[in-house]
């Protein structure tokens, strides 16, 4: 999962040494004692990767971290410069939206630029530590407790889903239902993507292996009417959620748009979910400004997040239109999909 920005980054981290030589980077800073190696009773030297995490933890701890501060070597703006400047490529080129890889730059210099670090890591280990630091600023803000709404919704819960054909939407949307039913939940679905009559029936193959309702027409039947019934269905027979399928076509079709429309008017879903593929990349990105500009999205799926080797997306498309991240799907059965967490991500991203 996420091998090439991944490895881009550690490619990145290795580099910080050699280019921010210390001749050349610490400016007054003064030689390390060689007879503090050899201090009798002295406390051994700690890895890298148990410096890292002693960082983490002190920083899950809610206490400062002393990697970055007033005292000891300074770093060079030039050099930074110059790292923040490969950073910035090795994000673009992982499909890490132009904005997005501006923000995270800039919370790496904002953190760094005039600063001192601790003699205790390395300067590589001061980029790694204020990389990580940025890009989960960036992913926190994308978080969103779809248990708790849906505790909080007067019943039934109506969510409504919508995305591309080949994003796994219809997949998604069984995903979630099966986890509603082993967290005791009733569910209905309504096939409301009469566009095409394969869509109707893969959303009743889902609904019979997980034993869930659905309500469903013919093709071409009006989908609003679906939704219509599906929700009435619901308030006659007491069931707590409504999840509404929907077509996805192109997002440039004016009359999907129209009937994505009249779908929210007729069935007022309290949520409207994108389901984006991560490996789309960009094009996902606009394909959720498409759906955000004409009828709302509220939250957002991940699919395919398993296969997304450059990243790209799961750092873009919730932060370009400002919508958090509600699940990743990360397989093709019922239970592989992950409420998102940005410490889950940021894990996999970094991970060695």
């Amino acid at each position: 999962m996420f091998d090439s920005l991944k490895s881009k980054l550690k490619g990145l981290f290795k580099k910080a040494p050699e280019a921010l030589d210390p001749e050349k980077v610490y400016e007054g800073a003064a030689p390390e004692s060689p007879a503090a190696e050899t201090v009798p009773g002295a406390q051994p030297e700690l890895s890298r990767k148990e410096r890292l995490k002693q960082v983490k933890q002190e920083k899950s701890q809610g206490r400062p971290s002393q990697v970055v501060g007033d005292s000891g070597r300074k770093i060079n703006s030039t050099a930074l410069d110059e790292i923040l400047g490969e950073l910035e490529i090795v994000l673009l080129e992982a499909d890490v939206a132009y904005p997005v890889a501006e923000e995270i730059t800039k919370g790496v210099r904002d953190n760094l630029y005039g600063r001192k670090y601790s003699r205790n890591y390395t300067m590589e280990e001061v980029v790694e530590i204020s990389v990580k630091d940025a890009v989960g600023d960036v992913l926190r803000l994308n978080e969103f407790d779809f248990d708790a709404w849906i505790d909080s919704q007067k019943r039934p819960a109506v969510v409504m889903f919508m995305g591309i054909n080949g994003t796994g939407k219809t997949t998604a949307i069984a995903k979630i239902a099966d986890r509603l039913q082993k967290a005791g939940l009733s569910v209905v679905m309504a096939g409301c993507d009469t566009f095409r009559a394969g869509a109707i029936e893969q959303l009743t193959i889902h609904a019979d292996r997980i034993g869930c309702k659905i309500v469903k027409h013919s093709q071409d039947a009006d989908p609003a009417a679906v939704a219509y019934d599906a929700v009435e269905h619901a308030k006659a027979k007491m069931r707590d959620v409504v999840l509404v399928d929907t077509a996805g076509r192109m997002q440039t079709n004016n009359n999907l748009m129209e009937e994505m429309k009249k779908i929210v008017r007729v069935a007022k879903p309290g949520l409207k979910i994108f389901v984006g593929d991560s490996l789309a990349g960009n094009d996902a990105v606009e394909q959720a400004r498409a759906f955000d500009s004409a009828v709302g999205i509220d939250a957002i799926i991940l699919t395919k997040i398993d296969t997304d080797a450059k990243g790209g997306a799961a750092l873009s498309i919730a932060h370009t239109i400002g919508k958090p991240i509600a699940f990743v799907c990360n397989g093709q059965d019922y239970g592989d999909i992950i409420k998102f967490d940005a410490e889950w991500m940021l894990n996999r991203l970094f991970e060695e």
